[in-house]
């Protein structure tokens, strides 16, 4: 365990970081499945924007990968896409 005080605070500090990426994480995991879930083309449309900010904002604080942020609209797009 840390003796000192500013490890200490760098713990806690690392362990209210962690629970909020994870927050941040899986909400928009679960944003992503229930925009796939959408049959309809004009409703996924619309759901799309916020998907997609969702997942550019999990880039920008680094949660996740700016290369997989891409990935992942792209696949979004291309499955919303293929829809009739």
């Amino acid at each position: 365990m840390a003796n000192h005080k500013a490890t200490k605070k760098d713990i806690r500090q690392s362990e209210k970081r962690r629970d909020r990426n994870r927050y941040y994480g899986k909400t928009t995991r679960n944003a992503i499945r229930k925009l796939l879930a959408i049959t309809d083309k004009a409703t996924a449309t619309q759901e799309l924007p916020k998907v997609v900010s969702l997942i550019d904002k999990l880039a920008k604080r680094n949660v996740i990968h700016k290369n997989k942020a891409g990935n992942l609209k792209s696949g979004i797009t291309k499955k919303l896409n293929a829809l009739a």
